[in-house]
């Protein structure tokens, strides 16, 4: 199979898993408060109907993506705009939204599946190539997807999918330091990291001075904002890669806020 064909079936595997773990929840289950701060249950599959949403507009209709974002974008604030469109979809009935977004990710699926080769696709941040964009709904899925697994209280079974989200967490290292007015090193760093399988991925030179270290769901936490470094069994070999762990950030946006220490819970 193709990068593209197994990267859609990745997606649709996570979102699956996902949508099990909320299609049987009740009302007050539904508004269950997550990790996010003002955020439910509700809001966060609200949200991922909603990126769904814009991705499949970008991936389908481009122009049209263009018009609407630019209109955000001149906008003051950015982040409101993005939990004001969660908190409309958390107020609609939970069927309405369930459906909406079962119908949203097959739409998504099919657009990005007809994107030709070499184009890149607008977003909230720089454009991507198709396959990129798979990649990051894949992230934004596992990440809200653990915060609803942490508000129902439910241990998820990761698999080897969530290499992709590791691979942005790796390639946008630059980018962490830029979106907090940082340079970034010169020298890349190497990767070396446990998938859930037990199999060895590695990024960057053998010999770089700078390594990361760890589980790939520590590493998929730190990278997506889940869990503060301390709660995280991650190595970090030079004082680079303790710098980085501290912003790394692997969703598009402004600086985000992190998490606190499970000890300050």
């Amino acid at each position: 199979m193709s990068l593209m064909t197994d990267l859609l079936a990745d997606l649709d595997a996570e979102s699956a898993a996902l949508d099990a773990m909320v299609a049987g929840l009740d009302a007050r289950q539904w508004a269950t408060p997550t990790p996010a701060v003002g955020w439910t249950v509700a809001h966060q599959i609200g949200h991922l109907l909603w990126t769904d949403r814009m991705a499949a507009l970008s991936a389908a209709r481009p122009d049209q993506f263009t018009t609407a974002i630019d209109k955000v974008l001149a906008g003051d604030d950015v982040e409101r705009y993005v939990d004001t469109a969660a908190a409309a979809e958390a107020a609609r009935p939970q069927d309405g939204v369930m459906a909406d977004w079962r119908a949203t990710r097959a739409e998504l699926a099919e657009a990005l599946a007809a994107v030709p080769d070499g184009v890149k696709l607008p977003w909230f941040g720089p454009p991507m190539s198709a396959a990129s964009m798979v990649s990051a709904r894949l992230m934004e899925t596992w990440a809200h997807g653990l915060d609803v697994a942490d508000a129902l209280g439910i241990e998820r079974a990761d698999s080897d999918r969530i290499r992709a989200v590791v691979h942005l967490a790796v390639r946008t290292r630059d980018f962490a330091y830029l979106v907090n007015g940082l340079t970034p090193p010169a020298a890349p760093f190497r990767y070396e990291i446990t998938a859930p399988s037990g199999r060895l991925w590695t990024w960057g030179p053998d010999d770089a001075p700078d390594v990361v270290r760890g589980p790939a769901v520590d590493l998929c936490a730190l990278a997506t904002q889940r869990r503060n470094l301390a709660d995280l069994q991650l190595t970090l070999i030079g004082d680079e890669t303790v710098r980085w762990a501290g912003i790394a950030q692997c969703f598009a946006g402004p600086p985000g806020g992190g998490r606190p220490p499970a000890a300050q819970l």
